[in-house]
């Protein structure tokens, strides 16, 4: 699934392409990409000019000139890419022609994502949109310690949890919980001030580099040119379970938390098992 790093990267390669045409027409092959409606969408994006890119979490955003929004939710196997007038896009659920020829395509195919257009101001009132928590990269580290609160939820649960933090996933949450040296299943309640610190500053210094790597191809992701990441070149944990840690030669392992595999070093994360019996512990009496 793209996550920040993926959408940023799409969101920087489609800017060129796109910025200034104006949407002269919608299709769709596949209409129940489109939200509202097919009619719907076309209302609301056919004439309008696009002025901008950019991203909120995983949520690409392509505004316009009458501050409508068009939110193109990628979930697993989204691609937005841009097709010449001689070329012919792959499978399309739905196609933006715009001026000069090019077009803007919307391919998905599991079929999990969806475009989405906006009036102006409308993409605020959008239930997903608005519980959407800070961005990683600007998040201070006194926020950061308060929103991952003191009770019993397993960090990397926390970590994918869209409204404590936007844009991490889980490639992205088991290499910051490496650099870390924190196991995924440790209660936040077992976490140090100290440990969220060096947690967010991994998750920022992990965010930074993947975008300066255009992003993770593990399968489906390729950016607007359609070019593939290469940030998995990079990876220390995530895939790795079974292999030695590339930190201490310890057998990485995988387990099962908030419903994903996670794989991390027994040896170089700590605060498992042992920090969640403390935390159920119930106060000592003198």
């Amino acid at each position: 699934m793209p996550e920040l790093p993926e959408v940023e990267t799409i969101a920087r390669t489609l800017a060129p392409e796109v910025v200034g045409r104006e949407i002269l027409g919608v299709s769709a092959p596949d209409p129940s990409a489109l939200q509202p409606s097919l009619a719907g969408f076309a209302a609301l994006a056919a004439g309008r000019r696009i002025v901008s890119v950019g991203r909120r979490g995983k949520l690409l955003l392509i505004a316009l000139d009458n501050q409508g929004v068009i939110g193109v939710h990628l979930r697993m196997t989204g691609r937005v890419t841009t097709c010449g007038p001689d070329q012919e896009p792959d499978r399309p659920r739905a196609v933006l022609a715009l001026s000069g020829g090019q077009r803007l395509c919307f391919a998905d195919v599991r079929r999990f994502g969806s475009m989405h257009a906006f009036g102006p101001g409308e993409i605020e009132a959008w239930p997903f949109f608005a519980s959407l928590g800070p961005e990683p990269l600007g998040l201070g580290a006194a926020e950061f310690r308060a929103r991952l609160g003191q009770g019993r939820a397993r960090i990397k649960a926390l970590l994918l949890d869209q409204h404590v933090v936007a844009g991490i996933g889980n490639i992205y949450a088991d290499e910051s919980l490496f650099r870390a040296g924190i196991r995924p299943d440790a209660p936040a309640c077992g976490i140090s001030p100290r440990k969220r610190d060096g947690l967010l500053a991994a998750i920022q210094t992990v965010l930074a580099q993947a975008i300066a790597e255009n992003g993770s191809s593990i399968r489906d992701y390729r950016d607007a040119n359609g070019d593939a990441g290469a940030f998995q070149n990079h990876f220390k944990a995530y895939g790795r379970g079974g292999k030695p840690c590339l930190a201490c030669g310890e057998t990485m392992r995988v387990a099962r938390v908030a419903g994903r595999s996670s794989t991390f070093c027994p040896h170089c994360q700590r605060g498992g098992g042992e920090a969640a019996v403390l935390c159920s512990a119930p106060p000592h009496k003198s």
